[in-house]
């Protein structure tokens, strides 16, 4: 049998562990502050005694992400990284540096079962959930490779967090644990191609985060053809689901639009985006498309965009334009694993 993973655990549950191994349970909170930096070993606890590292490593493990690519744009620096965890898999994250402090992107799963046309992360299906420890070490590692402190979370990734909800909620605890790493839930937002019931779920959760909907479309029709979750929440019961999110929480929505060419970029469809919005507190981020070559959908010409935008604000729509990072590396969610996979079979 696999040992838990002691990275996933919470401060509660490691005092729990201790005391059950006859151990004061006092030890959690520097055993913890080690869990949050990128120890590879036990050993490298060295305030604890070696019989109690030895313990530990014989009753918990200890994920440790093998970095298989590294990628640095020479545009605006930022790093694509693909790790190895546990059983071998791949998973991608992203450092992005931005003049209010370096934001790092995960990675929820192994791939991705949403199928959404215009993302590759979902090309090869979804293999697993990512364990909440694992989803941690992307920051930790990340962090540890840039020398800097990260200021910002965003779960946008490969996978669909919300189809990997109770790791996903650990990890939203542990990281922002004041015994941590300790990174701000307004520090942090995560995407979701739109799980109407895990939002409302989500929503019942006290959480400070930002939600990002990945919209893409205004109606169902155009939505159906390049995001198959639409079939099962369609508009209106995900605009359904945002609301109760906002009423809740409090908290604005971050609505994802990404223009693809003669799909989702036409005026008509700016006029219903900004009247299913009216009213509704949040903004939207208008985001450019990556070309993905087994998808057909090709990126919005810059004129499109611009009139695009241009009808959401005379509607009264907050809007923005995703600055795309990391032009000349594989930036895009799954591309980099793909190839790697790729080039893996052809050996």
């Amino acid at each position: 049998m696999s040992k838990p993973q002691i990275k996933a655990l919470s401060a509660d549950e490691l005092r729990q562990a201790l005391v059950e191994m006859g151990e004061k349970p006092f030890r959690a909170g520097p055993i913890l502050k080690w869990l949050h930096t990128p120890v590879v070993s036990f050993d490298e606890m060295t305030d604890q005694s070696k019989a109690l590292r030895a313990r530990l490593a014989e009753r918990f493990e200890l994920t440790v992400p093998g970095l298989v690519r590294r990628q640095q744009s020479k545009v605006d620096g930022t790093v694509k990284y693909l790790w190895q965890m546990r059983e071998g898999d791949l998973v991608e994250s992203v450092l992005m540096r931005y003049e209010h402090g370096n934001t790092v992107c995960v990675s929820t799963q192994v791939g991705c079962r949403m199928g959404c046309k215009f993302c590759a992360s979902g090309l090869l299906g979804l293999r697993r959930n990512l364990s909440a420890g694992e989803i941690l070490d992307q920051v930790l590692f990340a962090q540890k490779d840039c020398g800097q402190k990260i200021h910002n979370i965003v779960l946008m990734g490969t996978g669909e967090p919300l189809d990997n909800y109770e790791n996903v909620l650990k990890f939203l605890h542990l990281v922002s644990s004041p015994g941590g790493i300790h990174i701000g839930q307004r520090h942090i937002s995560l995407s979701t191609s739109g799980l109407a019931d895990k939002i409302e779920k989500l929503a019942a959760e006290n959480l400070q985060i930002t939600l990002s909907v990945s919209l893409h479309a205004p109606d169902n029709d155009s939505r159906n053809r390049i995001m198959p979750v639409n079939r099962s929440f369609p508009i209106e019961r995900l605009m359904q689901a945002c609301r109760y999110y906002f009423d809740t929480t409090g908290r604005r929505i971050s609505y994802e639009y990404a223009m693809a060419h003669g799909v989702s970029d036409r005026p008509w469809q700016a006029e219903r985006l900004a009247a299913l919005l009216r009213g509704r507190p949040g903004h939207v981020n208008l985001i450019p498309l990556n070309r993905v070559k087994e998808s057909p959908l090709q990126p919005s010409s810059r004129e499109a965009a611009r009139r695009f935008q241009q009808i959401l604000e005379k509607n009264g729509v907050t809007v923005t334009v995703r600055r795309r990072l990391g032009p000349d590396i594989d930036a895009a969610c799954g591309q980099l694993r793909r190839r790697t996979l790729e080039e893996g079979d052809r050996k």
